[in-house]
């Protein structure tokens, strides 16, 4: 059984890319699970990270204060900005203005733990990063997104602001209780939670294309341009701010990886509950869920080989 767990978490992008293929090409396969599942599920994903954290994923944001104020101005700012530069240059309607600002305004997604450990990158920078995007996200996502889309459309920043804390915060609280007054269960579990957040992952990423998918495939190859070109940069602005900045290799691993890879997942929940009126806004978080563990992979790759040559 952990063999196959183990198989699955590694090859979750693979996963990813082929619900997703399944949802646009028979889309009657995932379009009969109602989009009201997204949040459940997203939280269910938070929970299992909350399962996940430990007190010294705690200590390392307070340890190591430096690089995680680095990684998380990189965080909030480069891809923010970028979101908005990419809205402007390819002109965009507002519905796909929305769907990518909200990704570029969400902290970094778990996924990017696995990425950076198969990259040979600093785990401990990457948990903590990860840890410290996600807790300063009920404040700064929905500042951001107010102030990048606002003139577009009206933002509902408190509400916002309150579904992050009922879908990501509570959840991770909730799974760090259960580590203190459960701890034999946890443990327990504890080893099949990546490859079951893998097929959350897979399954909310195919619901969402599932529901959308005349719409994926009329806009189809302009967000898949976008979102690419949103994830490489990132990726490339996050390790050359770390090689600036005289950060020792594997730092910058971990940085190019948190601040490329975004809690996708998380921008198109928000795009359902707050922007239900702009149906694209859903799409950019799809897509970028599907191509951040394709490039991930790729990256990962690309970074462990030139460890090793170096060595």
């Amino acid at each position: 059984m952990k063999t196959i767990c183990d198989f699955i978490a590694r090859w979750m992008g693979a996963m990813v890319v082929l619900v997703a293929a399944l949802a646009l090409m028979v889309p009657t396969s995932l379009a009969w699970i109602g989009t009201w599942v997204i949040n459940p599920m997203l939280g269910i994903i938070m929970f299992g990270m909350g399962l996940t954290l430990s007190p010294q994923d705690f200590k390392i944001v307070l340890s190591r204060p430096k690089d995680i104020l680095i990684g998380c101005l990189t965080q909030f700012t480069v891809m923010p900005l970028l979101a908005l530069g990419l809205t402007w240059a390819f002109a965009l309607p507002e519905e796909l203005a929305i769907g990518v600002i909200l990704v570029g305004c969400c902290p970094g997604g778990t996924a990017s733990n696995v990425i950076t450990y198969l990259a040979k990158g600093d785990l401990a920078l990457s948990v903590g990063m990860t840890a410290a995007s996600t807790l300063l996200a009920p404040l700064l996502t929905p500042l951001l997104v107010w102030a990048l889309a606002g003139t577009m459309v009206d933002v509902d920043a408190l509400g916002m602001l309150m579904s992050i804390v009922y879908v990501v915060i509570a959840p991770i609280v909730g799974g760090l209780l259960c580590q203190r007054f459960i701890p034999r269960v946890t443990r327990r579990v504890t080893p099949y939670l990546p490859a079951f957040s893998s097929v959350m992952i897979a399954l909310l990423v195919g619901i969402i294309v599932a529901h959308n998918a005349d719409r994926v495939l009329t806009a189809g190859l302009l967000v898949m341009l976008i979102v690419m070109i949103h994830n490489l940069l990132g990726l490339a602005i996050g390790f050359s701010v770390g090689r600036l900045l005289h950060l020792q290799k594997p730092k910058c691993v971990a940085l190019s990886i948190e601040v490329g890879m975004q809690n996708s997942g998380l921008a198109s929940s928000l795009a359902v509950l707050h922007f239900a009126a702009y149906p694209l806004a859903t799409i950019p978080g799809a897509v970028f869920s599907v191509w951040h563990n394709i490039s991930g992979a790729l990256v990962a790759k690309l970074y462990s080989s030139n460890r090793t040559s170096e060595q």
